[in-house]
């Protein structure tokens, strides 16, 4: 797909991941409306990006919330021919710990934001992108989805994370067969550790042992990278149903 003119809503726009596809699509001639809870963030992306872009306060496991999103950008600039789901939170609770098992409600919030989110928002982007002129190859649509190593290589405290992000993987093929009758692709990746405001937070400590794990390059990840892969899909008209590992070559060891 040709991204010039084409309308993206990122979820989890307004930071890390998502602000710097945010950038990489509008540098490529693209229309953007970021998704995200914290207006304060929104506010300042779409000041940065100029003209062309918005933003929806959206809580991405609301139906109607998310609804009113699409509702939203469509009004605004025509269509919707790309998703990028960025919306997530980590976690970090053992399965028993010192306090006894894991909380279920945090397990099922993890779940919740992480899988049933991404699910959500790709599902009603689809509906609005089948609506849309097909292109070269029918063409209507390209949704991205973001899991993590995680899905793969789950640490120590991780059962909820790897479970929401292994879900997002398990879910993209049979997503694109979904989906192709309708001219849209599907797929999903999976970063290492990047370098985003979350774990620019982390300790030493923290941030150390992961750079470790890291084969080459000895570092975390760029957001600029992530986005770069995302136009990559994008533009890739062949490539659909696939989750691309981005980790620098990453095997996590348990803790």
């Amino acid at each position: 797909m040709n991204i010039q003119d084409k309308v993206a809503v990122i979820t989890g726009g307004a930071s890390g991941l998502g602000l710097a596809t945010a950038k990489a699509l509008k540098e490529k001639g693209a229309k953007l409306m970021l998704l995200d809870l914290n207006e304060d963030n929104a506010k300042a992306a779409v000041a940065e990006l100029g003209d062309d872009a918005d933003y929806c306060i959206t809580n991405v496991i609301e139906e109607e919330n998310v609804k009113a999103a699409m509702d939203k950008t469509v009004e605004k600039f025509g269509a919707i021919h790309i998703l990028i789901n960025c919306a997530g939170i980590g976690s970090a609770s053992k399965t028993v710990g010192k306090d006894g098992p894991h909380p279920l409600d945090y397990f099922k919030l993890v779940i919740d934001i992480n899988l049933n989110g991404t699910f959500n928002c790709l599902r009603l982007a689809a509906e609005v992108m089948g609506k849309n002129e097909p292109e070269q190859d029918n063409e209507c649509g390209v949704i991205i989805n973001t899991a993590s190593v995680a899905a793969f290589d789950g640490q120590i405290g991780q059962a909820a994370y790897s479970a929401s992000k292994g879900g997002v993987v398990g879910m993209t093929l049979p997503i694109a067969r979904d989906l192709a009758r309708m001219g849209i692709r599907n797929n999903t990746i999976a970063p290492g550790i990047f370098d985003t405001p979350l774990m620019a937070m982390a300790p030493d400590a923290v941030r150390n042992p992961l750079i470790e794990m890291t084969q080459f390059p000895k570092r975390l990840g760029n957001p600029d990278e992530f986005a770069m892969l995302a136009t990559q899909i994008i533009e890739n008209p062949f490539l659909n149903g696939e989750t691309i590992r981005l980790d620098g070559g990453i095997r996590m060891q348990p803790k």
